[in-house]
């Protein structure tokens, strides 16, 4: 593998769930730039929309939430570009509304994009690293995977429990070669937040006085995080959850 940091994926295949927006499309590209060849699993024609033209990105539509949809999107993914080095279990959606307006519905379809989704991803690579004796899995956990939030009940618990897996993993998978980790952004410049903070959900303003760099992160910044723990510059990495918010979890002071 080339020695240029530039370069530090040179080679590698990666695969991207929820890769066509947003902290996924960063990703993705940053890694395409890193000398990866890249597959993003996403769903419906918006992705196919956003991908069109993107050199070293290939789009295999995926429901993560199904298992046979994700093992037969891994198995394509594998046929078609080579055996998977790196993949990112990316994909997830929001929740921000009081927990007593909270129906079963939006708890169930959090909890199956955010985390049956993870689990689904992470199982069907290991399924291929695990035998391998190589790979890495980076898992998008959040901040409030962390510590807690008010009104985002079934986010925080999600994002909790794929901080868990990640760790539970990477003690199951390491001995086989197999690194895991998660990554726990916090509050980051994509489409997703902008929608928050236009329906009032959210105040950019209190937001970022209350983080101590005093703005949101940018999406670049995470996909520079996720490419250097993709990279064998974090070969000794496993187990981590890298939380990347500014300092507003490390903020107590109102």
């Amino acid at each position: 593998m080339s020695t240029d940091r530039n370069r530090n994926l040179e080679g590698r295949v990666a695969l991207v769930t929820g890769g066509a927006s947003g902290i996924g499309l960063a990703i993705s590209e940053r890694f395409v730039e890193r000398g990866a060849k890249v597959v993003v699993l996403d769903f419906g024609s918006e992705a196919a929309k956003a991908l069109a033209g993107k050199p070293g990105i290939t789009l295999i539509p995926c429901d993560v939430t199904q298992p046979e949809a994700v093992a037969a999107a891994f198995s394509r993914a594998e046929a078609e570009i080579g055996p998977l080095d790196i993949v990112v279990a990316n994909a997830g959606i929001s929740q921000n509304n009081p927990t007593l307006e909270l129906d079963f519905a939006q708890w169930r379809k959090v909890m199956g994009i955010n985390l049956d989704g993870v689990f689904l991803t992470a199982q069907e690579a290991g399924r291929r690293m695990v035998p391998r004796g190589k790979g890495v899995i980076l898992m998008m956990a959040s901040m409030y995977g962390v510590v807690a939030a008010p009104e985002r009940i079934a986010y925080v618990a999600s994002k909790s429990a794929v901080a868990a897996i990640a760790k539970a993993l990477a003690i199951e998978w390491g001995p086989h070669g197999v690194r895991v980790n998660g990554m726990a952004p916090g509050y980051v410049k994509t489409p997703l937040v902008a929608d928050l903070i236009a329906r009032g959900r959210l105040d950019a303003s209190k937001l970022e006085a209350k983080t101590p760099l005093r703005r949101m992160i940018d999406p670049a910044e995470i996909a520079d995080l996720a490419a250097f723990m993709a990279s064998d510059e974090a070969g000794g990495m496993t187990g981590h959850i890298a939380v990347f918010d500014g300092g507003f979890t490390a903020n107590g002071y109102l």
